[in-house]
């Protein structure tokens, strides 16, 4: 009996705490674990009942570098503060923990618990120093044996990688060989629906149409689950890692994603470490694998990616709206993309913001989208015009290959539905007809087998029927005519906004304006892929007469007009007849923009400040508004009734009213009987008195 071990020890609970590091070890290191069970008989021999003695065995397979996910040490620490345990039987410290904070976080439990700890050496009291010192330098050897595990497993594994031979799993499309090394899918129906991943991805452009292309018609992902092929509908994720993963290009690469310890620690909302660009993986080996795209189609896809993304110098992919060139409008004075805002569905405004980012004077300006665009498509369509033969040609082979496209995957589900069906067959008829416990459950496969083909054979007959394997004279006729006609291509009712921003990005790489805010002409330059620029000059609508450029000739025009003695809409239609347009471009002059010029200019007094032209018993609606307490407007809806004497002004049209004190009271008696909902009033409120003419 150890001396160390007194009665108030034997009173407690001993406990036996057994720990493999992995799986592995609890099936193959069975020794180890038959001896760390065995220290339940030593505590017996120690002079514990063998009801007092506790074995914690939760934490098999669990590593010893960290507290976390070892429930049967968090169990063991409840135990101690507790005050239930007496001694702790480990058959190595290194069972216990590999981590000096959580090594020592229990020592300082037991020290103040009066818990003792045994190994195979002897028993340790944490209260006594030299004890305690043995303990943590026994907790500090075991954790550099953890660090030197690891280190060794770390450089063997990186050591492999450099030779292209590690690899955990594979992507669909691929297969791990027995021996090791990796090659395509021996399907070849896995290896087209890949092929066509990565050609419909070069043709659409983006993620989000691929994925809506392969739901729409249908075509699965071919993953291999433990050896079978499973077919699954397709995913974002799962096509983003398509096209991010090196390996179909036939690179091999290690270290893309590299474990960042810091993350586990972070918020909620970042629980996995980032990707790393591509300077900063530590293996990349070329043609290492069967690919299925060529190295430059793969740094190609991946700068797609980049210039899909929202930001800063980037375009971002085709979006919905009026606007056609979001995130290729760049303003000429800062450098920066325009942002875009809608006021509603059919008015798109381009504006740099970045005053307001930097909270600073604003000195870049917008306009609104509709003449940019308008200056852009036509520009676009007259560059397209010489291609158009080209382009029939092109749209005829493109709708073509298409159609081969998708007939090669529904011939090829088609065949695998045959083949399903004949494997059940075989099944059945390979199992005693006499068993029918086997024999009832294969021929329910072989029917389910047989309305799977019924199934995809009718939904083949549908597509063979609406989309012909080759194009009739009438379709390739139509073809030829609406990509000969682009522009009635470019405004039919089936082109989309979105389709017509797609057009523009194939040849236009930016467009350059320099916004004045005291000019309506813009100086806009495109820079054409390619490398060919061109400028131009676009008018925008501006707000105030300030901001046209040829507001003083339009001012003294107006004046001349005015001396030769025209109307207010001669002059407008003069005007008109002139070139004249004004502010916001929102159609022709008319008189009431005529008066206002006039009488900015003071050529027409102001009517509303001029109280001689007031008759007896008149005053201003807004005035007798505000004595009878009523909105401005509802009193101008009671004179459209004829519930008041009123006129307008000659030249401003301004109200003038006429009430004299027994009016006003009838004005307000009718405004104290007025009520939401009722339309019908006394005749004696609604009906005003006898105008008296003036002597």
């Amino acid at each position: 009996m150890p001396t160390k071990i007194q009665v108030t020890h034997r009173d407690r609970l001993a406990v036996v705490y057994v720990r493999q590091s992995t799986p592995q070890q609890g099936l193959e290191s069975r020794e180890s674990t038959a001896r760390q069970y065995a220290l339940a008989g030593l505590a017996t021999a120690w002079g514990w009942a063998a009801p007092r003695v506790l074995v914690i065995d939760e934490d098999q397979g669990q590593s010893g570098r960290s507290a976390d996910h070892r429930a049967g040490f968090q169990r063991l620490l409840a135990e101690v503060t507790m005050d239930h345990v007496g001694l702790i039987f480990g058959l190595e410290m290194s069972r216990l923990a590999r981590s000096n904070k959580d090594w020592h976080h229990l020592l300082e439990l037991c020290a103040l618990f009066g818990t003792l700890l045994a190994d195979q050496d002897g028993v340790y009291d944490p209260s006594d120093p030299n004890d305690r010192l043995l303990l943590g330098l026994k907790g500090t050897m075991s954790e550099v044996e953890l660090h030197t595990m690891r280190n060794r497993l770390d450089r063997g594994r990186l050591h492999k990688a450099q030779r292209g031979e590690l690899f955990h799993t594979v992507p669909f499309g691929y297969v791990k060989l027995p021996h090791g090394n990796v090659d395509k899918d021996p399907d070849a129906q896995a290896q087209s629906v890949v092929q066509l991943i990565f050609a419909k991805f070069t043709e659409i452009g983006s993620l989000y149409g691929l994925f809506h292309y392969l739901v729409e018609h249908g075509i699965e992902l071919p993953m291999r689950v433990h050896g079978q092929l499973d077919w699954r509908r397709p995913s974002l994720p799962s096509l983003s890692q398509t096209i991010r993963n090196p390996i179909y290009a036939g690179a091999y690469a290690y270290g893309r994603r590299p474990v960042n310890p810091k993350v586990k620690y972070g918020s909620v909302g970042k629980r996995s470490s980032p990707w790393v660009p591509m300077d900063q993986w530590k293996v990349l080996l070329k043609g290492r694998v069967p690919a299925y795209i060529t190295w430059e189609q793969f740094l190609q896809n991946q700068e797609r990616l980049r210039q899909n993304r929202t930001g800063p110098g980037t375009p971002g992919t085709p979006r919905p709206g009026c606007a056609l060139l979001p995130g290729l409008v760049v303003c000429g004075n800062c450098g920066r993309h325009l942002h875009v805002s809608y006021r509603h569905k059919n008015f798109a405004q381009y504006g740099c913001v970045w005053h307001i980012v930097e909270a600073r004077e604003q000195t870049c300006y917008g306009m609104a989208a509709a003449p940019l665009d308008v200056l852009v498509a036509q520009q676009v369509l007259r560059a397209l015009e010489p291609a158009a033969l080209a382009l029939s040609i092109q749209a005829r082979a493109d709708v073509q290959c298409e159609r081969e496209r998708l007939g090669q995957q529904w011939r090829q589900r088609l065949e695998r539905a045959r083949y399903e069906v004949g494997l059940a067959e075989r099944r059945y008829r390979a199992v005693d007809p006499s068993n029918r416990l086997v024999a009832g459950t294969l021929e329910k496969n072989w029917e389910e087998a047989l309305r799977q083909q019924q199934h995809v054979q009718e939904e083949h007959d549908r597509f063979t029927r609406e989309t012909p394997a080759a194009l009739t004279a009438e379709e390739e006729v139509r073809i030829s005519a609406m990509a000969g006609d682009i522009p009635s291509l470019w405004h039919a009712t089936g082109t989309t906004n979105t389709d017509r921003q797609a057009i523009i990005r194939c040849l236009i790489e930016r467009v350059v304006v320099h916004v004045r805010h005291d000019s309506e002409y813009v100086d806009t330059t495109i820079h054409w892929v390619g490398g060919y620029t061109s400028q131009h000059l676009v008018k925008r609508p501006v707000r105030t007469y300030g901001q046209l450029e040829n507001f003083e000739e339009l001012m003294d025009r107006v004046v001349a007009l005015r001396q030769a003695g025209y109307t207010t809409q001669r002059i407008a239609e003069q005007l008109d007849t002139e070139g004249f347009r004004p502010p916001r471009c929102r159609g022709p002059f008319n008189a009431a923009i005529v008066q206002q010029m006039l009488y900015r200019r003071g050529l027409i007094g102001n009517e509303r400040a001029d109280n001689a032209i007031l008759q007896p018993g008149e005053c201003w609606l807004a005035d007798l508004a505000g004595r009878i307490g009523i909105s401005l407007d509802k009193l101008r809806d009671w004179v459209r009734r004829g519930w008041l004497h009123a006129r307008r002004t000659p030249v401003q049209g301004y109200w003038i009213a006429w009430a004299d004190e027994e009016e006003v009271k009838r004005l307000r008696d009718l405004l104290a009987e007025s009520r939401r909902g009722v339309s019908s009033y006394p005749p004696a409120l609604t009906t005003p008195k006898p105008r008296t003419q003036p002597t």
